[in-house]
């Protein structure tokens, strides 16, 4: 799934992202570490993963990568 990435806090590597119909969705630095990123600005555009077999609001979903969105 895409989305924007909102907040960074580069000490916890954790943050936000913001999906296009504007939900924020928040992710631990477990997530960040599995994308391979150092650094995330808000604005850059990202590709997020849900934990497998996630049901309920996305907003309440597990986040488990998130890596830059590549064309």
């Amino acid at each position: 799934m895409q989305a924007t990435a909102y907040t960074f806090d580069p000490q916890t590597r954790s943050g936000s992202v913001l999906l296009d119909d504007g939900t924020p969705v928040p992710f631990d630095g477990a997530a960040f570490d599995a994308g391979g990123l150092r650094l995330l600005r808000p604005g850059q555009r990202v590709r997020i993963e849900f934990a497998e077999g996630a049901t309920g609001p996305v907003e309440q979903r597990r986040v488990v990568l998130v890596t830059l969105q590549t064309f």
